[in-house]
């Protein structure tokens, strides 16, 4: 479509084009105005394109097409002196263009691009005209291509029939022979078979009587060893003895020369003791005082049964600690969770250690603190406070089992109290002489 707006006769610069330039038009404009670029000082040249002036034409053409087309539309006077250089350089196709009648020689696409810089009267027309052009060279070339192509490709496919005939015939024959070699090589492989069983049956045997033969090495060696850790355990415990016996023949005492003298220290204390709590006289007891009746002003059976401690009552913890040799075993983890489990293990033993040396100070009772140690990573660095004898529980063996282990160790007769809510360490320490305390009384005494 051409639109003429104030444009004289002959005048083609009111002319628009109302469809996009052709490829093949636009690569000429752009390189017709790379070309003339290059004569144009810095002031004659748009702003946009002022950053492109020291390039060749070509790198020109490459990076600033796009810039250069638009100014070419938008800019008249750029266009006007694009227009001036291309007369100077193609006076001949210029002068065809400004009279009417282009050259028939000529390239429709250069024609095209020269009309499009020119804008001589009917410029539209030349530049549709090429595109069209063009258009249908490239349809043309693209159908003889097409049929190229398709002869190329029956003639591919005609020479792949004949390869793949041959081929298959090929195969074939390789098919054939292959059978017949795999049928050799079954007979073969099933011979090869019967062979290997053998082999292995044979084999068997022959493991068999290694495996019987090992067993019996293994057996007397077996029976050997058993002997030898025998008579080393013997050995051991003939020289552990031996050790033992000179040992105390050493010192003149033994564990069970301690045990009958610390029961004896015991039994003195404990004399001794009842005699200063009774205040009795040496000579002031008379026959006739041991008979059991009841003066006037003095408490019955009955006041006196009234007087009894409770379980709970921490005051029986201190008649207990009172008496000679007491010892106090404390299940240590047992207290500390049943009185202050929020606190950390550390703190909790610091606590009840700290507790304990005081009543130890107070009572002057021998007091041992229990710990479970099984599960620990690492020793424990820890410092016993005054007065306390702090154990930890070697690996496999809990702090109940080391706690009986203590009872058992003590002599008949001995104070010893265990200060546990464990059901099954009292019941145990019990039935061992000891006197069991719940950790809830212990705890009430420490406060």
């Amino acid at each position: 479509m051409v639109e003429t707006a104030g444009g004289g006769p002959g005048d083609g610069t009111a002319e628009v084009l109302d469809r996009p330039l052709p490829d093949g038009v636009r690569r000429r404009v752009v390189q017709i105005v790379s070309d003339g670029f290059g004569g144009l000082t810095m002031t004659e040249l748009p702003a946009q394109l002022r950053q492109y002036a020291r390039f060749t034409p070509t790198r020109r053409a490459k990076f600033a097409g796009n810039a250069m087309a638009a100014a070419l539309e938008t800019e008249p006077l750029f266009r006007q002196r694009i227009g001036e250089k291309f007369r100077e350089a193609q006076p001949e196709l210029s002068g065809a263009l400004d009279s009417g009648s282009p050259p028939p020689a000529a390239d429709p696409l250069d024609v095209a691009a020269a009309a499009y810089v020119l804008r001589p009267a009917g410029w539209v027309k030349l530049v549709t005209a090429a595109g069209e052009e063009a258009q249908r060279a490239d349809a043309e070339r693209a159908d003889e291509e097409s049929r190229a192509e398709l002869e190329r490709l029956r003639a591919e496919l005609d020479r792949s029939r004949e390869q793949t005939r041959a081929e298959t015939e090929r195969l074939r024959a390789e098919l054939e022979s292959a059978k017949r070699e795999a049928e050799a090589l079954h007979r073969k492989l099933r011979a090869a078979l019967s062979d290997v069983k053998r082999g292995e049956a044979a084999l068997r045997r022959v493991h068999g009587e290694i495996e019987a033969v090992r067993a019996e090495g293994a057996a007397q060696v077996s029976a050997a060893e058993s002997e030898s850790r025998r008579l080393k355990a013997r050995l051991g415990e003939s020289e552990a003895a031996l050790e033992a016996t000179r040992r105390a023949v050493r010192e003149g005492r033994s564990v069970e020369d301690m045990r009958v003298r610390l029961l004896l220290d015991t039994l003195l204390d404990a004399a001794q003791g009842l005699r200063r709590e009774l205040a009795l006289p040496p000579v002031s007891v008379r026959p006739a005082e041991t008979v059991d009746a009841v003066e006037p002003g003095r408490m019955t059976p009955k006041d006196i049964a009234a007087r009894a401690l409770s379980e709970n009552d921490p005051a029986i913890l201190d008649q207990l600690l009172a008496l000679p040799q007491a010892h106090l075993v404390v299940d240590g983890y047992n207290v500390t969770k049943t009185g202050y489990p929020q606190m950390p293990l550390e703190k909790q033993r610091l606590r009840l250690l700290g507790q304990l040396s005081a009543l130890a100070a107070q009572t002057g009772a021998e007091v041992t603190c229990v710990f479970d140690g099984a599960e620990l990573a690492a020793p424990v660095l820890l410092a016993p406070p005054r007065g306390v004898r702090v154990l930890f529980s070697k690996p496999g063996v809990t702090a109940d089992e080391l706690i009986r282990q203590l009872v058992r160790a003590e002599p008949p007769g001995r104070p010893v109290i265990v200060a546990s809510t464990d059901r099954e360490v009292a019941d145990g320490v019990a039935r061992a002489g000891a006197r069991p305390v719940a950790s809830a009384v212990l705890l009430k005494r420490l406060s």
